[in-house]
Parts: structure tokens; C-alpha cells; sequence
């Protein structure tokens, strides 16, 4: 049995939907107290509202300096420290080169990559004084390795995620804060069913396991990170997809869809 986590802090952000939705549940069944950040107040607090009387909502855009430092002084004023924060905040809106503009790659690095760093400086007093700190990253399989056509800004923004941590775990060492990344793979969160159930029968096709991840696998392992037991591990990447990135092509897929 893990050591409990109960009366802990956790921050998420883009805590209302998807996979930072599914983390700030988990944690919140573990015991810990979370702050569900959004840019939108109401699905902030719509969450909180649906996971419990331990969990509450607040407004910030993560791009934003002063946005951070609100939601880290809220989290002191609510609950009286900060354990964790859960940097998942990210966009993935799709622009192929020689269609991308300037704009459009500022965008995605304003809110994937530094909105990453300002969310992690914002915390850092509050773990720092504790001496004390859990750090997660939401990157993901797109740019560390593997590519999609349109993706090129946002895979460049993950992998820019993957390359901080190793640094960062060096620098908040001596604070006893670590830092890791979960790194999901398909995952099954709202919004996928209007693709159509051909483009999901597709995407389950890539995964050895034959099926999309949930939201509580990433969150799992966002939870282990958090954990006392993990305290030895930091600056590390954990891959969660099913396998989807170990066949070196659909021939060794195909080689294994007649075994019974």
C-alpha cells in the first residue's frame, strides 16, 4: 500500500476536461485537496462541483504571469500549501507548414511551453518553503516521438516540455522537489465521438492493446509521480499508450491479428 496523500495540495491546470480532468478526480479519491484551474470560471467550478467537497475551481490562463501567481495564492489561501501541481494546461489546434503563421506557433508555445514554466514558478515558493514538491508535466508521445501531419508546433511544444524537466529536476533537487512527465499516447476524452466511429476503429487499430486509453491511465500515473514512493524519481518521462509506439510498422500489428 502506498503511503496516503490525504490532506495534500494539488494544483491542476486545464483541470476541467479531459485527461487533467480525469487527473484532478484521481487525486482528489486520494485524499488530496485540488484547485481545478481553467481559463473559464464556470467549467472550473462545474468540475470541482462534480468531484467533490475537496476540490475547488479558479480562472487563469497560464500563459499569464500574473494569472499563475493568482491561482498559486489561491491555493495558499484555500488550503495552506501547495504539494502538487499537475502542468497540463495545452492546446493542439492544427496548422501544416506553409499554412502555420507566426501567430499560430506563438500561440500553441505561449500556452504548452510557457505556460508550463510560469505555472511550475509560480509554485515554487510554496514548495520551496516546505521543502517539499511534486511536479508533473502532461506532455505526450507527439514530438518526443512520434510526428503528425499539422502538429509540428505542438509536438515541438512537448518535446520542449521533455527537455526542461531534465534541467529543472537538477535545480529543485535540493528543495526535495521532483519533477517528471507523463507522456499519453490516444487516449479517449470528450469530443472524440463526433469523429465518427471509423476514424475511432482507426485509431484503436495503432495501438497493440486495441483500444484508446482513459483519462485514468494517464491520471495513475500522475498519481504514482505524485506519490511518497516516488520520491527517488525525477526528471523522468513515463510513455502511457498501450504500446503504440514499439510496432515498426502495421506489418507487426497485422502479424499478430489472427492469434486467438
Amino acid at each position: 500500500m502506498f503511503k496516503t496523500l490525504a490532506g495534500r495540495t494539488a494544483i491542476v491546470t486545464g483541470g476541467s476536461k479531459g485527461i487533467g480532468r480525469g487527473i484532478a478526480e484521481r487525486l482528489a479519491r486520494a485524499g488530496l485537496n485540488v484547485l481545478v484551474v481553467s481559463r473559464s470560471l464556470a467549467d472550473a467550478e462545474a468540475a470541482a462541483a462534480a468531484i467533490g467537497p475537496n476540490a475547488s475551481g479558479f480562472a487563469a490562463d497560464v500563459a499569464d504571469p500574473t494569472s499563475c501567481a493568482a491561482f498559486a495564492t489561491a491555493a495558499m489561501e484555500r488550503y495552506g500549501r501547495i504539494d502538487v501541481l499537475c502542468a497540463n494546461a495545452g492546446i493542439f489546434p492544427s496548422a501544416k507548414l506553409g499554412e502555420m503563421t507566426a501567430a499560430d506557433f506563438d500561440a500553441v508555445m505561449s500556452t504548452n511551453l510557457k505556460g508550463m514554466f510560469l505555472s511550475i514558478d509560480a509554485v515554487l515558493p510554496a514548495m520551496k518553503a516546505a521543502k517539499w514538491g511534486r511536479i508533473i508535466v502532461t506532455s505526450s508521445i507527439t514530438g518526443p516521438i512520434t510526428g503528425f501531419p499539422g502538429w509540428s508546433h505542438y509536438g515541438a511544444s512537448k518535446a520542449g516540455q521533455l527537455g526542461f524537466i531534465r534541467t529543472a529536476c537538477i535545480e529543485l533537487a535540493p528543495w526535495q522537489i521532483t519533477i517528471n512527465a507523463v507522456m499519453p499516447g490516444n487516449i479517449y476524452t470528450e469530443g472524440l465521438d463526433a469523429l465518427g466511429p471509423g476514424y475511432l476503429a482507426q485509431m484503436e487499430g495503432s495501438v497493440p492493446l486495441k483500444r484508446l486509453g482513459t483519462v485514468e491511465d494517464i491520471a495513475n500515473g500522475a498519481l504514482f509521480f505524485a506519490s511518497e514512493e516516488a520520491a527517488y524519481v525525477t526528471g523522468q518521462s513515463l510513455v502511457i499508450d498501450g504500446g503504440q509506439v514499439q510496432p515498426e510498422s502495421l506489418m507487426a500489428l497485422q502479424e499478430m491479428a489472427t492469434v486467438d
